[in-house]
């Protein structure tokens, strides 16, 4: 199995598709309530420039350098996020989770902490990874309390790590999970998402 392969991932409260120009229509829909695209913090494609964000995660797919998803909501089959395997470093056996967003409507639904679980399951049990990272802007304080809450441990922060968007520098915070954290972080996730799996 290579790195950059974004096979189906299932589980009854979130389904991992391989990111295709089929999910443009659904994810424009997805980002559209709350305008999430305008957060200064992160960057999301707005409705008009999904179909490029979807066609430049491919590109990199194709050049071995990500494996995207779509983010599907499995009772209604509407892709409602995406998310992405980075940094891909296979004689290391490292990826980065990351580029994710999830629609407003989807948030809190228990679709997030599935898909963190089918992610970090495939990485750590199908891959053999030894490590995964996540990383977050500085001021994106959701993100950075709900990796925190996955039970990764922070390893820093890259200070003026990127020029943004708008201009400012991005401190990036970076989190890790190791292999043999990993039963601890899955039962954890497991715990979350039991009482949702339960009213189903």
């Amino acid at each position: 199995m290579a790195l950059h392969d974004a096979p189906v991932l299932s589980h009854p409260l979130a389904r991992l598709e391989p990111l295709a120009p089929a999910h443009v229509d659904d994810l424009a829909t997805a980002v559209a309530p709350g305008e999430l695209w305008r957060t200064w913090y992160t960057r999301i494609p707005s409705p008009v420039e999904m179909a490029g964000e979807i066609d430049a995660r491919l590109a990199a797919q194709a050049e071995g350098r990500v494996a995207p998803w779509a983010i599907v909501e499995p009772r209604s089959g509407r892709a409602v996020g995406m998310t992405t395997y980075l940094n891909l470093d296979a004689t290391n056996g490292r990826v980065e989770i990351g580029s994710t967003w999830i629609g407003r409507e989807a948030q809190g639904t228990g679709i997030n902490p599935a898909a963190k679980l089918l992610l970090l399951s495939r990485a750590f049990d199908e891959l053999g990874c030894i490590a995964v990272e996540l990383r977050t802007h500085w001021h994106n304080h959701q993100s950075r309390a709900a990796i925190a809450r996955l039970g990764a441990h922070q390893d820093g922060v890259l200070r003026q790590h990127q020029r943004w968007h708008d201009g400012t520098l991005r401190d990036t915070v970076v989190f890790s999970i190791l292999d043999r954290e990993w039963p601890a972080v899955r039962a954890g996730l497991e715990a979350r998402i039991a009482p949702r799996l339960a009213s189903l």
